[in-house]
């Protein structure tokens, strides 16, 4: 079969599954032939042998069973980075890249902010930030070893000196520290959401949160300002439905500046505020 065939036959099987059928087609056939896409533009009358076709098969079966992109070719962009991911991972999203873009617009150019981000996964939000504010120390967390295992290579591969990675739940691992800043993306799906049954490769603890979707969200609320300088930021990630329970959360636990910030798609998706150093009454 030619390659232009292979493309075509492979882009209308994958069309049931994917919104980008023919594109995932190409992508597959590249890490099959171990060719860049380009290669398929300048070369369409190739013909795939017997074995390289059993082999994009392969690759072909998994994404029809639903089975991320991401998982399958090993890698995802994310701020512009080429970052691993693994099934003990979270794909990185697009959307989450607000939490990036708020972050940024606090931290000064030339600030030597100490920065925390929690539940950090394959690293994403840490090696971005880290990637634009130099002189900055991160530190990233996370309560999954396989998670840092891959949050520790996409470090070593972006060649960020200045991100310490720590295993640990939450803040339990920064205990006595101070920061600037904290962001995170910690799970916010209700344990009953049938989202959940379209996600199945994805790490279960690193998406459901409960029965409302906020057991995360008020943990890092009610601690998180014990280890924030007084005016310091915290930014979270959360669902579309949870901006008023999150501003809610966030009042209760005593801080102020409570502000929620749309995604590319209109989405209400980040929350912010700030810590005056004042704990809320219990």
């Amino acid at each position: 079969m030619r390659l232009d065939a292979a493309i075509a036959d492979a882009a209308e099987r994958l069309s049931r599954v994917s919104d980008s059928a023919r594109l995932d087609a190409e992508i597959l056939l590249c890490q099959t032939i171990d060719m860049p896409r380009s290669y398929l533009f300048a070369h369409p009358e190739d013909v795939l042998d017997e074995l390289t076709r059993d082999r994009f098969e392969t690759l072909m079966l998994r994404r029809l069973n639903g089975e991320p992109m991401s998982y399958i070719t090993g890698t995802r962009e994310f701020w512009s980075h080429e970052l691993l991911v693994s099934p003990a991972t979270l794909v990185p999203r697009p959307e989450t890249e607000l939490l990036v873009e708020l972050a940024l617009r606090e931290i000064p150019r030339n600030a030597e902010w100490q920065i925390l981000d929690l539940g950090t996964g394959s690293g994403a939000v840490a090696i971005a930030i880290a990637g634009e504010r130099l002189m900055c120390k991160i530190t990233a967390t996370d309560i999954s070893p396989d998670a840092l295992a891959v949050a520790r290579e996409n470090v070593r591969h972006a060649q960020m000196s200045n991100i310490t990675l720590l295993e640990g739940s939450w803040i339990a691992p920064v205990a006595g520290s101070k920061f600037e800043l904290i962001v995170s993306n910690p799970p916010y799906v209700r344990d009953d959401d049938e989202a959940l049954k379209n996600l199945g490769y994805e790490p279960l603890s690193a998406l459901a949160a409960g029965k409302d979707g906020l057991r995360d969200i008020r943990t890092l609320a009610s601690g998180a300002g014990g280890i924030l300088v007084p005016g310091g930021w915290l930014m979270l990630e959360h669902g579309a439905d949870q901006a008023k329970d999150v501003a809610a959360i966030l009042q209760a636990s005593g801080w102020s500046g409570i502000a929620c910030h749309n995604d590319l798609a209109g989405k209400p998706r980040v929350t912010v505020a700030r810590w005056d150093g004042k704990q809320a009454p219990s």
